[in-house]
């Protein structure tokens, strides 16, 4: 005990400096404490100031604002013309500007205002920011919007450009063809598109579709058959009638592979089938030969009879 008192005994000198020393400690460790908090906090005072700077700095720059994304500027511009950087200018970033460039190098044009929200990736805040400052070039707006067009109308002569409301006010005094009434019927083999669009459910789309396949078949030889054109009313089967006298056949031991895919009731693999038929075992006779071929069941075989020829 007495060797671990006299180990730390501390005599009156020892003392004096070591309270001098951390006298000295503590009055530096303030200092630095201090110094720090005035270098790295400024006072509510300074603070005003540096805010009043930043205001300052910002109404010298009128035309530029923060849109919560990256500060941009605002100018009128045309979307057909303006360059790569004028839309960076504009808020837009690099890539977007980029898929512009590319879209007006392939052809593409902005004739309206709205037609620049079709831009790929552009955003729904983006558009409506720019919106305003939209001016489409005169060498970029429909012609109709600048030449006006001479129309006659029960015995007067009006000019105006025509807008989608005359045009279907047109449409609804001339276009639409008089319709069949019940007990009345057309040649579906026979009648043009005309004929047809008197059909009830019949119109110009649907003609022309009926007309393709009839081409493409050689002609229909059952009502089921109209069916099978996608889209046809099936109420409008009640004004047709077939007359199949002129069906229009193919000559299987004479068409092409090619030839033969043609028709809506061979694929590839029959028509291939039917080819490779002839050259090992000479012509097809009859119907009856396709019975022999493994990709011809027997409904397939009922469905394309019509239309073959030996």
């Amino acid at each position: 005990m007495k060797f671990i008192k006299d180990f730390f005994y501390i005599n009156y000198h020892e003392r004096r400096a070591l309270l001098v020393i951390l006298t000295l400690l503590v009055v530096s460790t303030t200092m630095i404490f201090i110094v720090g908090s005035k270098e790295t906090m400024p006072s509510e005072k300074q603070q005003a100031h540096n805010d009043s700077i930043i205001r300052h700095a910002t109404r010298q720059q009128p035309g530029y604002y923060d849109d919560g994304l990256q500060s941009s500027e605002v100018f009128a511009f045309d979307p057909n013309t303006a360059s790569q950087s004028d839309f960076q200018r504009l808020g837009l970033e690099s890539w977007q500007a980029r898929n512009i460039i590319k879209y007006r190098n392939k052809g593409g044009i902005f004739r309206t205002p709205r037609d620049f929200a079709r831009v790929y990736g552009l955003t729904k805040k983006q558009f409506e920011k720019l919106l305003p400052f939209i001016r489409i070039g005169k060498d970029y707006q429909p012609a109709a919007n600048f030449y006006p067009r001479e129309r006659y109308n029960y015995g007067y002569q009006e000019t105006a450009i025509r807008t989608r409301e005359e045009r279907k006010k047109d449409t609804t005094q001339y276009s639409y063809p008089r319709k069949l009434k019940e007990g009345q019927y057309i040649n579906i083999n026979s009648a043009d598109t005309t004929e047809l669009q008197k059909i009830p459910g019949i119109g110009s789309y649907y003609a022309r579709s009926i007309i393709r396949y009839r081409e493409r078949l050689g002609g229909f030889v059952s009502m089921s058959q109209i069916q099978e054109v996608e889209g046809v009313p099936e109420t409008a089967l009640h004004y047709m009638n077939i007359d199949a006298k002129h069906i229009r056949k193919m000559n299987v031991n004479q068409l092409s592979l090619a030839e033969l895919r043609k028709h809506p009731y061979l694929d590839f693999y029959q028509a291939k089938e039917i080819v490779n038929y002839r050259r090992t075992h000479g012509p097809l006779r009859s119907v009856n030969d396709l019975r022999l071929l493994k990709d011809f069941p027997p409904a397939e075989i009922e469905r394309i009879k019509p239309y073959l020829a030996y």
